[in-house]
């Protein structure tokens, strides 16, 4: 805690800061961006469109609390343009063709969205000439998932057998080899680290073919949601546990210059593996069914190839700057189902909303000793 008892968050190193967020209409960029607002950052957001109906980014009305721009990060000219305008001080880069089974029907758009948008970020902080954090995100699903039961370490292999492995492994190609190419110098200004989290719920998603968005989906409407994978396992984290890792990252690597080109990974504890099954009777508690199989049917309809459980391995972000997840299971839930349900049921102000989460999350962390808030 800082003077007269205020929290002290990522060593407010945010605070009148220009950080720009690519991708920052989705579901994780509308999470990060509300929560820089909160830590007093001067937000920007780039990203080519609304990617669902509805939301999150028009619920909270960011639009209004930032400064958007439309632009696809594949068309280097407009994003170079964009950031010397803005001369950010931080970057994420989020912006990406984000759900797997399009990936199956649009191969090439998901390899373009990925691969080159990344390397077109990487390319223009390469010419950048101010100082600039980046932070790139890709996803667990960069590594070569090879079905162990063991968490993947940051140096494992990446690739994969689907298109939006391959694409998020190819990402990571991309950030090593700028990073040795032209970020590894003495004296360069711009610094980068990725960062790679997967398996993230949160209120506020409405992507299609996800578990959770097709739940409450069904739900606020009376249906019984459809299941394919009942006893399918996941590492589910809360939306808030990968940003909290971000930021962190963001704010150490700001100050440590020996973290440059690093890559770091960001899940919750193995004891957060639940069936999907599990997750959506716990979940069916919060929305009030007496009975948790008036919630959900199983179809067992598999549209495409899903790979098994991939775990990761935290213990690097844990030694260099003690970052570890903050929110139990039953917390997990709470945070989850209450958002959707106070969003279609209460039909709330889910800005102030989104923002009393943040705040409970972060007393959470600081009741828990977490590091970034000390």
């Amino acid at each position: 805690m800082g003077e007269m008892g205020k929290k002290i968050i990522f060593g407010d190193v945010y605070r009148n800061k220009k950080v720009l967020v690519t991708g920052n209409t989705g579901f994780k960029g509308s999470w990060l961006c509300s929560w820089l607002i909160s830590l007093g950052a001067d937000v920007y957001g780039i990203s080519k469109d609304i990617p669902s109906n509805p939301s999150m980014f028009l619920e909270l009305g960011l639009a209004d609390k930032m400064t958007h721009y439309v632009a696809d990060v594949r068309d280097f000219e407009s994003i170079e343009k964009i950031v010397n305008e803005v001369a950010p001080d931080f970057l994420f880069h989020l912006a990406a063709q984000a759900i797997v089974s399009f990936s199956y029907s649009e191969p090439l758009d998901t390899i373009s969205s990925n691969v080159m948008g990344t390397a077109n970020i990487l390319e223009v902080l390469r010419k950048y000439d101010k100082n600039c954090t980046g932070i790139i995100i890709t996803s667990d699903k960069c590594y070569d998932n090879v079905e162990w039961i063991y968490g993947y370490k940051e140096t494992d292999a990446v690739g994969g057998k689907d298109i939006y492995s391959g694409s998020k492994g190819a990402a990571e190609l991309m950030f090593k080899s700028y990073y040795h190419s032209f970020f590894k110098k003495d004296g360069v200004n711009v610094r980068i680290a990725s960062a790679r989290a997967g398996n993230v719920i949160g209120g506020g998603d409405w992507a299609l073919d996800r578990i959770i968005p097709d739940c409450m989906r069904s739900w606020s409407v009376g249906k019984v949601v459809e299941i394919r994978s009942p006893k399918a396992t996941r590492p589910w984290q809360h939306v808030l546990e990968p940003l909290s890792g971000y930021l962190q990252l963001g704010e150490r690597l700001h100050k440590d210059h020996s973290l440059n080109g690093e890559s770091f990974n960001f899940g919750p504890k193995s004891e957060y593996n639940h069936s999907v099954q599990e997750i959506l009777e716990d979940m069916s508690v919060r929305w009030h069914f007496e009975n948790s199989k008036d919630a959900y049917i199983v179809t067992g309809d598999i549209k495409f190839y899903e790979a098994g459980l991939l775990k990761l391995n935290c213990d690097k972000a844990l030694f260099h700057f003690k970052w570890k997840p903050t929110l139990n299971y039953k917390t997990l839930i709470e945070f989850t189902s209450d958002w959707y349900y106070e969003f279609y049921k209460n039909k709330g102000d889910m800005f102030t909303y989104t923002k009393a989460q943040i705040e409970a999350y972060e007393d959470l962390a600081l009741a828990e000793e977490i590091a970034w808030t000390r």
